[in-house]
């Protein structure tokens, strides 16, 4: 029997794009990160590992319970590079992978960063 379901379109303008496109490509990164979050009215600190890295990002595997919306701490260095500290928000959890969006970089980390992403692989 044939399906008489009316095939599905998203609009071109519609908010429910492509979910593989992203405002900046991500490449894969693996370094430790220290996130620090408020808990119980107590900060917390844990250790994750990235698994992706963007100009507007980074994709950490984390045992932890993040909520999206929620403002972090991240600590991690790129090679030969002092600690950075920066603050990300949480914008997606699938299991115990997290995507954080920074916030405010600023332009020179910003070309910092772009410099080690040209000389790592693409992840999608």
């Amino acid at each position: 029997m044939l399906s008489t379901k009316p095939k599905f379109e998203v609009p071109a303008n519609s908010r429910y794009k492509d979910r593989r496109s992203r405002k900046h490509p991500r490449f894969r990164a693996d370094f430790r990160v220290t996130v620090t979050f408020l808990a119980a009215s107590q900060y917390q600190t844990t250790e994750g590992l990235s698994r992706d890295l963007s100009q507007g990002g980074i994709g950490l595997l984390l045992a932890g319970e993040l909520k999206c919306g929620e403002v972090v701490g991240l600590v991690f260095r790129l090679p030969g590079e002092e600690a950075w500290d920066v603050r990300a928000v949480v914008r997606h959890r699938h299991g115990y992978h997290y995507g954080f969006e920074f916030l405010g970089l600023g332009s020179e980390r910003l070309a910092i960063l772009k410099a080690y992403l040209s000389g790592l692989e693409k992840s999608d």
